[in-house]
């Protein structure tokens, strides 16, 4: 987008309608938007699928040339490139002001919109193919219910200021050193967007997020890889893309039992509670906060919205069955099953259909962000919002992994759940929590111990293997070790082993995962059960170079081999 683009104010009035503000460049997510547009709506203009309406939320873009002049007015880049803490950057910018240029066409734009909107990150290198930065920068979501616009239009301005401090917080710069780029070169878009979802009461959400991919790296049961995955959660997308607790089904067999071992495994992995934007009164004013106007909510608060009745299923404790519905008094589960097997709407036919026309459009496989709002009394007029698209990678190298070709003494780890494909035989350290040391309460102080590690080895260039317990990366510390990308950046393979009680299934829907994949970052996933086990005895006797109360860095003499068969899901580690 290199001509001069004119901010029309005419087409704020119009469903689906892109506007920018700027003479450059729309950055990453906007371009794959703006890509998929005419697709969308070509595709989907005849309404094959009656029972839902898509499309892609309007937008406004502004470009990155006001960030440049943001920048270079305010006199911000020395504070902005320094080793200052996060909240002092983010409060310089807020401070700062906007060109005066465009406060006409942003008030224009406020006082003719009164949705909730979210102001989202659009780098120069957001959502490249292979270096995406999934989730490195912030979102703001801004309730924009104020009654008098200068109100509303100076909540914006401080979300936008946020967005554009978001390019220099830590998470930002240590992502750009592990990827041995120059942050100086990175340039913020920001795209201003409505959210899709409905009003209950003081809340705001859509009935139903996701992300679904269209490469499957954990086929169960009997899909396959290129049928892909879908990742659904009641409320914001927040839920799925932090890697909290969601449903997981392939789009092959909607109604396929879920890969859980009992019911009550099924009770504790689902989703207990869902964010919203808060329509209400604020309990604090923080502009630097990018949850300032988030709540979380519990499941009884969804069904007091009447909107968990078309997603949910029951737990009766008496045959200690879950059925489809709403169906007596027992605790609530949230399976969507009443849509993925009655087809209450057609929701999965609309997911198959998107990701194929995805595919074609990029020419290779794409994960995708979506959000899905109705009336309570009348699911029939579903709306399905394509919120974001971005390229995967898939690895077509030819791998062969059977385990009878090994010894059992010369295997350290093997799974049959893993991510990835190729072979690696260059890592001689590998950093692990200490498995007698191990305690769910204690895994935000693992993921500070880790990140010290991890910086170290990166100065040096070191790369390493990371092993570890539950799921790496979720947000939910019960569920796992909540680092973040930066924070394990020089791991070039990740192992995550399962105890008793924590158990998760995979989080292919967050932008952790989406960050590892597209990195080529082999992931196995070793579950409890399985009959070889993770040499620990083997591993405890290394040489140690880094111990911490929770983490241990060990070196070995001569390097580890590595190989993962991604076509039939196996990968072994070899002394």
């Amino acid at each position: 987008m290199n001509k001069k683009i004119i901010f029309d104010r005419n087409l704020m009035y119009k469903n689906s309608s892109f506007n920018f503000i700027g003479n450059d460049e729309p950055g990453g997510k906007a371009s794959s938007l703006i890509l998929m547009k005419d697709t969308i709506d070509s595709v989907f203009k005849d309404n094959k699928f009656n029972d839902i309406t898509v499309d892609i939320p309007q937008m406004t873009v502004i470009l990155t040339d006001i960030f440049d002049i943001f920048m270079k007015e305010n006199d911000l880049y020395n504070l902005a490139l320094s080793d200052q803490s996060d909240d002092i950057i983010a409060n310089a910018f807020q401070k700062a002001s906007l060109p005066a240029f465009i406060d006409g066409d942003l008030f224009s734009l406020i006082s003719k919109i009164h949705k909730p909107l979210a102001i989202r990150s659009s780098s120069l290198f957001e959502d490249k193919m292979y270096e995406p930065l999934a989730g490195i920068f912030e979102t703001k979501m801004i309730p924009n219910n104020q009654f008098d616009t200068k109100t509303r239009f100076n909540k914006l301005v401080e979300a936008i200021k946020f967005v554009y401090a978001s390019t220099f917080f830590s998470s930002s710069k240590n992502y750009f050193k592990a990827i041995k780029k120059d942050i100086k070169q990175e340039k913020m878009a920001v795209v201003i967007q409505e959210i899709v979802g409905e009003k209950y009461s003081d809340r705001f959400y859509p009935a139903i997020s996701g992300v679904a991919r269209s490469y499957n790296f954990y086929p169960t049961g009997k899909s396959k890889p290129e049928g892909g995955v879908v990742s659904l959660a009641l409320g914001l997308g927040k839920s799925i893309v932090d890697g909290g607790k969601v449903w997981n089904y392939s789009p092959e067999f909607p109604a396929a039992p879920p890969p859980y071992n009992s019911t009550n495994d099924m009770l504790k992995m689902t989703q207990t509670e869902f964010w919203s934007v808060n329509l209400g009164k604020l309990s604090e004013y923080d502009p630097i906060k990018e949850t300032e106007y988030l709540e979380k909510h519990t499941l009884k608060e969804a069904e007091e919205d009447d909107i968990i009745k078309n997603i949910c299923s029951t737990y009766d404790l008496q045959s200690d069955r879950i059925y489809s519905g709403i169906s007596g008094y027992g605790p609530r589960v949230i399976t969507f099953a009443p849509i993925l097997k009655t087809k209450i709407i057609h929701l999965n036919e609309v997911l198959k259909k998107i990701m194929e026309v995805s595919e074609e459009k990029f020419q290779t496989e794409v994960e995708i962000e979506f959000a899905i709002s109705y009336k309570p009394d009348n699911i029939q007029s579903a709306r399905f919002g394509f919120l974001q698209v971005r390229p995967m990678v898939v690895s077509n190298r030819f791998v062969e992994v059977h385990i009878e070709d090994y010894k059992q003494e010369k295997i350290f780890i093997y799974s049959n759940h893993i991510m990835g494909n190729g072979v690696n035989d260059t890592i001689k350290d590998i950093v692990f929590i200490k498995p007698n040391d191990f305690r769910a309460e204690y895994t935000r102080a693992m993921s500070k111990e880790i990140e010290q590690i991890n910086s170290s080895l990166t100065d040096k260039d070191i790369n390493y293997i990371l092993i570890g317990f539950g799921r790496w990366g979720s947000s939910d510390p019960w569920l796992g070790i909540p680092v973040v990308w930066n924070q394990i950046s020089g791991a070039k393979v990740i192992v995550e082993s399962s105890l008793p009680d924590m158990n998760p299934d995979y989080s292919q829907g967050s932008h952790f995962f989406h960050n590892i994949t597209s990195f080529g970052i082999f992931y196995f996933s070793c579950k409890n059960t399985q009959k070889i086990k993770i040499d620990w005895s083997w591993l405890l006797k290394q040489k140690i170079i880094t111990e911490t109360k929770f983490v241990q860095h060990v070196q070995l003499s001569s390097p580890l081999k590595v190989k993962v068969d991604g076509r039939n899901g196996t990968g072994v580690i070899l002394k």
